[in-house]
């Protein structure tokens, strides 16, 4: 067992807000996804929703921004979790529900094994990574460090 766990925030635009028939087969899917990702193998912790569905606790405070944060063992069972799971699929079809938003939108660090990150702590890894790039403090997906980097 490590000493650290891989943390991830991602922040999302929808295209309309949680009610509306454009983002519904996401909202619908909330929920069977939250529940795959709590039972996938490596999975630590996750935010829970505001309101049962989903966090609109965006950057930009609107109802339309998401906000997912999670805590994995390890980069690998993230990966799986994100790509070869079915929220695979949700990934693929992103652009039906979602607006682009600035770049990078994820980001992931390391943290001691059994810390929660915050949502401001999250925003700040993620701002850090969009103003300097990957480095061990904030990385990409495809950019990663190990936690003793």
């Amino acid at each position: 067992m490590s000493d650290f766990n891989l943390a991830q925030v991602n922040v999302a635009r929808m295209r309309a807000e949680a009610g509306s028939p454009l983002v519904g087969e996401f909202i619908a899917a909330l929920e069977p996804v939250n529940r795959l990702a709590d039972q996938s193998p490596g999975f630590v912790w996750r935010l829970p929703a505001a309101e049962g569905h989903v966090l609109t606790h965006g950057p930009g405070g609107s109802a339309q921004d998401v906000v997912n944060l999670s805590v994995w063992s390890t980069y690998e069972d993230l990966h799986a979790f994100i790509y070869r799971s079915a929220h695979g699929r949700f990934v693929r079809n992103r652009a039906r529900w979602f607006e682009r938003v600035r770049q990078p939108s994820t980001a992931l660090w390391w943290l001691p094994a059994g810390e929660q990150p915050t949502v401001d702590e999250a925003l700040a890894r993620l701002e850090y990574l969009r103003r300097w790039g990957p480095t061990p403090r904030a990385f990409t997906l495809r950019h990663r460090f190990a936690p003793d980097d």
